[in-house]
């Protein structure tokens, strides 16, 4: 796949359409204002991720997140329906697998990447099975160790896979900007493979300096209310925050592209105001020759700069000088 042009953002909806197939559509379009490049759900089968019952004790009692998944589950009739919404809204769209039936149910979508969770680093199972369907893998890190990911990475590579995005994670919801270790990504660039940002902070800072580190990707937690009931809206940007978060990022990604030269044209045009030029104290005759006292060193620009005065002073006028004229670059010439 050939690499992104410019930082590729992903609008991560995560389960946020809480099994309500509008609200998935909701959320696309959401993605799709927001200026976000792709976006991305989390397909999960309860029984593929979860126990259906805790056994404690000496007993069983139900798992509530496991009740809880399903009822927010998409059917996979509906996962469809939503890959080709996300189609005709001219949004690449992909998601999270956590089993081989979500991976499966994914690839028919033809999406442009396959997301392996942080969780599911140590997978290896998942890990060959993603890599033998030929897409780009991008990898979350979170919660693992280096050597953990040495070993993902390993796994992928046997397989012949070469075609990895790693992303630095910290799985903290939300993240205080002080736990990221943003350096960690320096690491992460060893191994020769894109880099990308998964971002649970609560602005764009975290971002901003991801993207002056040369990350490919940035993945963002997103909803339609912070308040909703569910496990990611609480600490997802909301609409506008969103926006705001994929025009910062694309600021900065403007900030740090190379032109020739130092100066723009809007500096340039700044220098003309802000920047000293010599001008005569008084008016000269012509044959006299300049004084210190002679020269005002002010602005605005004119022709001859301040570290021009060496020259000027002792020089003898060609021709009458107004008193606040700029002095003549014949001077010096």
């Amino acid at each position: 796949m050939k690499e992104p042009s410019k930082v590729h953002i992903i609008a991560e909806a995560g389960t946020n359409h809480g099994g309500d197939p509008g609200m998935a559509r909701h959320l696309v379009d959401i993605a799709v204002q927001s200026g976000a490049d792709s976006v991305k759900f989390q397909i999960i089968y309860p029984d593929g991720l979860y126990l259906p019952e805790i056994f404690e004790n000496g007993s069983y009692s139900k798992n509530e997140v496991f009740e809880a998944r399903s009822r927010m589950m998409l059917s996979d009739t509906e996962w469809l329906e939503l890959s080709r919404y996300c189609e005709g809204r001219g949004i690449p769209a992909s998601a999270s697998v956590f089993d081989i039936r979500g991976l499966l149910l994914l690839d028919s979508w033809n999406p442009p990447y396959i997301k392996i969770a942080s969780c599911d680093l140590n997978f290896s199972e998942l890990l060959k099975e993603a890599a033998s369907h030929g897409r780009r893998i991008i990898l979350s890190t979170g919660m693992a160790t280096e050597a953990e990911i040495e070993n993902a990475v390993g796994v992928l590579e046997k397989t012949g896979h070469r075609d990895i995005v790693l992303m630095h994670c910290v799985s903290a919801y939300p993240c205080p900007l002080q736990d990221m270790n943003l350096r960690f990504l320096e690491f992460l660039g060893q191994f020769g493979y894109p880099t990308g940002l998964s971002d649970h902070t609560e602005s764009s800072l975290a971002a901003a300096v991801a993207v002056g580190m040369g990350v490919q990707y940035i993945e963002k937690h997103f909803t339609y209310d912070r308040s909703a009931q569910g496990f990611d809206h609480a600490y997802a940007m909301d609409p506008q925050s969103l926006t705001q978060y994929v025009n910062d990022i694309r600021d900065v990604e403007s900030s740090l592209q190379p032109r020739p030269g130092k100066l723009s044209e809007t500096e340039k045009t700044v220098a003309q105001r802000a920047r000293r030029s010599l001008y005569a104290a008084r008016d000269l005759k012509p044959g006299e020759v300049i004084q210190a006292d002679d020269v005002l060193t002010v602005r605005p620009q004119h022709r001859l700069r301040p570290d021009d005065i060496s020259r000027v002073l002792g020089a003898a006028t060609h021709r009458p000088i107004r008193r606040y004229e700029p002095i003549p670059e014949d001077l010096i010439s």
